[in-house]
């Protein structure tokens, strides 16, 4: 099966690491044969191409100027009249509005795949809900609840993310020497939060809640994650003035974007992420388990089908109180984190293997070819 993958490719989160996996894990399903459209080069285009898939760039588009929709929809068109395809995917509304006709007029089977909750109330919404899929794929149960609503008359299921367990040989070096890069002791529980420099990932929730951890001086917090838009530079440095007003700034290190996140992971005891708006599905999690960390978020969107007691700890959203408390229990009580640490890999092998996960795309596939 001959899978065409669609999507913008200029920033780099979840679907990027989604279509890195189904790149470079490919032999572990070889029936699908993934290519790659992207309209921008960077970051994503580079990695897959590192991974010896084809990958097909289209042209930068702006909505706001037209000649660049039609020019990447032009190099679509041509790409699917060279190539023979079994299928095409639109990874989230903006490539759907932008690509997702061409698709349709050739006549080749259409799928979306939801890595967000779809509303309807933004424009490109309207406009990617005019191109109707043969088959929607959301990525957690909580995400499908919304895109069955947005496209009624589409086949609907929802499929877990692959996400791959990085096997570390060197784990007690790795940890040893992060560790040691950063002056954190053997004794110290490094709480890491891993994620895009976005508002309602809940970093200001666990700054709060740290305030209320002064007291406890055997803790640090790493915040991995580098600011990527103009409004996440800002969110930034108001993050920044929070860590220094609270007094904690010694303690809260901002580490920006970071290539070396398993190495982190690795290094650290607790991970947390507090949302204030549901999570899709949650990557970041599925990482932080398969290295082992205790995961505490919010019991609200994805992270609810994630997350259970044998492995986190869900808390209610917007409560920092509520939060420092759990933290506290997990930093004093090595045990209950140990015990949380050996379930943790558990959890996430079971949600996210990637052959697993890859065939069942596969078999969802092979009903709308």
């Amino acid at each position: 099966m001959k899978v065409l993958h669609l999507y913008a490719g200029n920033l780099f989160g979840g679907v990027e690491t989604f279509l890195i996996t189904l790149a470079q894990q490919r032999h572990l399903c070889p029936e699908m044969e993934p290519h790659f459209g992207l309209c921008f080069e960077g970051r994503l285009s580079e990695t897959l191409a590192a991974a010896d898939v084809p990958v097909f760039l289209l042209g930068k588009v702006k909505v706001s100027r037209p000649w660049t929709v039609l020019r990447a929809r032009r190099r679509l068109q041509a790409l699917l009249a060279k190539e023979t395809y079994n299928l095409a995917i639109c990874h989230s509304c903006w490539p759907m509005a932008v690509l997702g006709p061409v698709v349709k007029r050739q006549g080749l089977p259409l799928v979306f795949f939801a890595h967000d909750v779809i509303k309807g109330q933004h424009w490109l919404d309207r406009w990617a809900h005019k191109v109707v899929p043969d088959l929607a794929i959301a990525n957690s149960q909580y995400t499908l609840r919304f895109l069955t609503q947005f496209y009624p008359k589409a086949q609907g299921t929802y499929l877990h993310l692959p996400v791959v367990q990085l096997e570390m040989n060197n784990y007690s070096e790795i940890r040893q020497t992060v560790r040691s890069q950063f002056g954190v002791s053997p004794e110290t529980v490094v709480i890491v939060q891993v994620s895009r420099m976005e508002r309602w990932k809940g970093h200001v929730q666990l700054l709060s809640a740290l305030t209320h951890l002064q007291d406890l001086t055997n803790w640090v917090c790493w915040i991995a994650g580098g600011a990527q838009r103009p409004q996440e530079h800002e969110y930034l440095k108001e993050l920044q003035a929070q860590a220094q007003s609270s007094g904690l700034k010694d303690r809260i290190r901002f580490l920006g974007q970071r290539a070396d996140i398993p190495a982190l992971l690795a290094a650290a005891d607790i991970h947390c992420q507090p949302n204030t708006s549901p999570e899709p599905f949650g990557i970041t999690f599925i990482e932080a388990l398969y290295a082992g960390l205790p995961v505490v978020t919010t019991e609200i969107g994805g992270g609810q089908e994630i997350v259970t007691p044998d492995c986190g700890r869900l808390i209610p959203p917007n409560n920092p109180k509520v939060l420092a408390n759990t933290l506290k229990e997990l930093i004093q009580s090595p045990q209950n984190r140990a015990l949380l640490a050996n379930q943790a890999p558990i959890r996430a092998k079971q949600l996210s293997d990637p052959q697993q996960q890859q065939q069942q795309l596969f078999h969802l596939l092979k009903t709308v070819i």
